[in-house]
């Protein structure tokens, strides 16, 4: 008994102790809070505002045990929030023995500090030591010829002593050895620097991007082992031509995957050198060849319009307008005129031309500029222009993916993503009328003017989104034709006996959209000085296309192929801007 009232006197005591440093302490301004519920020992300040969760946690923030600590316990269940009060002296004890526990580790945290520091002062001091020494190994080029080869001829030189010029592609040292995989724009080689030739200066040095001559013999790497083309070169001598630099300035420092996208646009002269990007640039290179192929073989001659013009095809609204030595011109937006004016004396034509518009979208598939493949040709009819654009483009993909390296290239940019499967004939037809059906009985709405989800109506130039999203669910190409005449350009002739609409053709590709406009043309004369009046379009500046019309008309079609486009599609890219050397879109002309 007496125990227990001694005990219960040294609890009251202790109460009462709490209580008059409470007194005390309450207003104190250097007093730090502890809030048993609610404090956080990481994010707490000590303030009421943001207490800290334990006692230990106040000392660790001041790193002393004699800081004042107002605590407020956590109210049990069904009870209001308590007083603050002092800390007691038991829980000062147990956050003294946490404070020195942390110190503990402060004090062992320094010490490691310390000898990282003396290690690597050392590690820094022998690298220096090993570099200075390596200035002193001078490389003799043996005197045995070399044969001066791309990397493209690497396969065809196996097992003979070549010399390569190229940029160091991927760079790592290993058990005294340098690997190297070398880079010309035509492949990729991997090469060995063995023996003195990585203890030189050079190869301690050497940075990814810098360029080297390198000479050795190619051989063929054994089973197990891989590497482009499967083989390496064995190298026998190297010199530096152009070295990169290293540090803050160095490549990776410039693009990597978690650049800001803007900062990626100012270094696309740098991007490009990835391999994502070139392979992208070596399809598109293979694209164009394949398509004057397929030109060919449909017995189309190619020409080149110009590209400064006084004259628009698509509408005032994205003209680029200039100063043409005092007269208005602009950039054209499309060579479909002066094709249409090479049929009498050409036949059938095509050219790969530039186009702008000056439209300000920011979509995944707009650019300002970007590669127009267009062709016109005669006495067709609208079926004929139809089966024509696809057998073009189903001709020029089956030439590309034929093609072993480019089909390699294909599927590499595809990944894990699956791969592309090139489109079965004949694409489907869809009338306009039956696309807007589709549309409102899958329920794919289109924005109205007071920002309220409607159905679409008759008469609607279908909005991207919603188009693509139709394409998207069907999952294959999609000629939608017979658009009204109200939503198209003035020169796309009518639908006999059904005046209101037009021959006219959008070709949709999943996952991009529309990749092809196309149309039969007006033929007749006076129907075309009609539609430049309703349009409100002079016709004095047009006096040569009218004239197609007066000198031996014929009917004709013709159609526009956006490459960037085709490209998205074919390489499953998100955005048309992957797909163009150096892409322009509103607000970027650099670099």
């Amino acid at each position: 008994m007496a125990e227990l009232l001694s005990k219960a006197k040294d609890q009251v005591v202790e109460a009462l102790s709490q209580a008059t440093a409470a007194v005390s302490l309450g207003a104190t301004s250097d007093a730090l809070y502890v809030d048993e519920a609610t404090g956080d020992d990481k994010t707490g300040d000590g303030t009421q505002a943001k207490p800290f969760k334990t006692v230990g946690g106040a000392f660790i923030s001041r790193l002393s045990d004699t800081v004042n600590v107002l605590v407020r316990q956590a109210p049990a269940e069904g009870q209001t929030e308590g007083d603050w009060l002092a800390a007691s002296a038991s829980a000062k004890k147990k956050a003294t023995k946490v404070l020195q526990t942390h110190k503990n580790k402060l004090v062992k945290q320094e010490e490691a500090r310390k000898r990282d520091e003396a290690e690597g002062e050392a590690r820094r001091a022998a690298e220096l030591k090993r570099l200075e020494e390596a200035k002193a190994i001078v490389l003799e080029e043996p005197k045995e010829d070399a044969t001066k080869i791309k990397i493209r001829q690497a396969v065809e030189h196996r097992g003979k002593r070549v010399r390569v010029f190229a940029w160091v592609h991927r760079l790592r040292q290993q058990g005294g050895m340098t690997f190297v995989v070398l880079r010309d724009g035509t492949g990729y080689l991997q090469c060995v620097l063995s023996g003195r030739l990585s203890q030189t200066y050079d190869a301690l040095t050497l940075t990814l991007e810098s360029t080297i001559q390198i000479t050795g013999v190619i051989n063929q790497l054994p089973e197990g082992k891989t590497a482009p083309d499967n083989h390496e070169l064995t190298a026998d001598w190297f010199a530096v031509v152009g070295k990169a630099p290293g540090g803050e300035e160095a490549f990776l420092n410039k693009v990597n995957e978690e650049a800001d996208p803007s900062l990626l646009a100012d270094s696309r002269h740098l991007v490009i050198r990835g391999e994502h990007a070139s392979a992208v640039l070596k399809v598109r290179a293979a694209l164009l060849s394949s398509f004057r192929e397929s030109y060919a073989n449909l017995g189309l001659l190619e020409v080149t319009p110009p590209c400064m013009v006084q004259t628009q095809v698509e509408g005032g609204a994205t003209l680029f307008a200039f100063d043409y030595y005092g007269e208005q011109a602009y950039l054209t937006q499309s060579s479909q005129l002066y094709l249409e004016t090479c049929l009498p004396s050409l036949g059938d034509v095509f050219c790969v031309q530039e186009s702008f518009r000056a439209e300000k979208s920011h979509t995944r598939r707009h650019l300002s500029e970007y590669t127009h493949i267009e062709g016109e040709l005669a006495f067709i009819d609208f079926n004929d222009l139809l089966n024509h654009i696809e057998e073009l483009i189903c001709q020029t993909i089956d030439r590309v993916l034929a093609d072993p390296k480019m089909k390699e290239l294909i599927d590499f940019l595809w990944g894990d993503k699956g791969r592309f499967e090139p489109p079965t004939r004949p694409f489907m037809r869809m009338d306009y009328r039956d696309a807007i059906k589709w549309l409102n009985e899958h329920g794919i709405t289109r924005p109205g003017e007071d920002g309220v989800e409607g159905e679409h109506v008759v008469g609607d130039d279908i909005a991207e989104a919603a188009e693509r999203k139709m394409t998207d669910m069907i999952g294959r190409p999609i000629f939608l034709i017979n658009f009204p005449r109200e939503i198209k350009s003035f020169y796309m002739s009518r639908i006999p006996g059904d005046e209101g609409y037009t021959e006219s053709v959008d070709l949709l590709m999943p996952n991009v959209g529309e990749i092809v406009g196309g149309s039969m043309r007006m033929n007749d004369h006076d129907e075309l000085l009609e539609a430049y009046k309703r349009e409100g379009i002079s016709p004095e500046p047009y006096y040569w296309y009218t004239d197609q019309r007066k000198y031996g008309t014929s009917p004709h079609g013709g159609y526009g192929l956006g490459l960037e486009r085709l490209l998205a599609w074919l390489l499953n890219r998100y955005t048309v801007r992957e797909c163009s050397l150096y892409p322009r879109w509103t607000g970027r002309c650099t670099p």
